[in-house]
């Protein structure tokens, strides 16, 4: 068995850039989003997670309050369509149609960007400022089954604060959510 090397990006470290294919048959670089926003918000999600279909309409309304702001979403699937056949690029196609995704859909097919991140469980969101530096990563809120039970909104407050210059009281929360499903 070969063990994968996970590596673990701190906040307040850069994040790795990467070269990825969108579901829109486009290859994205984080580094040319970075030269057009203020900010991206990098969220490893898959097709199958329960816990992403509960945060879908909150991850699109995050990307409609802030897209005039100069901010973006990416949505990433890391996951192994191998294990899960749910999770290829077609099937991703479809699960953003089907759920109208407001925002890009990239495909980690070889997981290297997955393990650069240290992505752990999807949703896992990884807020990246204009120069690169991840400023936040966790959970996108403190509750993931009913939107009116949210008392912290980790991703929007953190989104908000980096917008008007203001620290970032929450930096880093622990993700919940399904365990990503990694190749051997």
């Amino acid at each position: 068995m070969t063990i994968l090397e996970t590596v673990y990006t701190p906040v307040g470290s850069y994040a790795p850039d990467f070269e990825l294919p969108g579901i829109d048959n486009q290859v994205h670089h984080l580094s040319r989003y970075l030269e057009k926003f203020r900010a991206v918000g990098v969220i490893f999600m898959c097709n199958h997670c329960p816990y992403v279909s509960l945060y879908l309409d909150r991850l699109k309304n995050i990307q409609a309050e802030f897209a005039a702001n100069s901010f973006t979403l990416i949505g990433m699937n890391g996951s192994d369509a191998t294990k899960r056949p749910m999770e290829s690029f077609d099937n991703m196609k479809a699960f953003a149609q089907h759920h109208q995704l407001n925002f890009p859909y990239l495909w980690d097919s070889t997981q290297d960007v997955t393990r650069s991140f240290g992505a752990s469980k999807t949703p896992m969101a990884f807020l990246i400022d204009s120069n690169g530096i991840v400023r936040y990563k966790g959970q996108i809120d403190n509750y993931p089954q009913e939107p009116s039970s949210v008392r912290e909104d980790y991703l929007r407050n953190a989104i908000a604060c980096l917008f008007k210059n203001q620290a970032i009281n929450i930096s880093e929360t622990e993700p919940v959510g399904t365990s990503l499903i990694w190749r051997n």
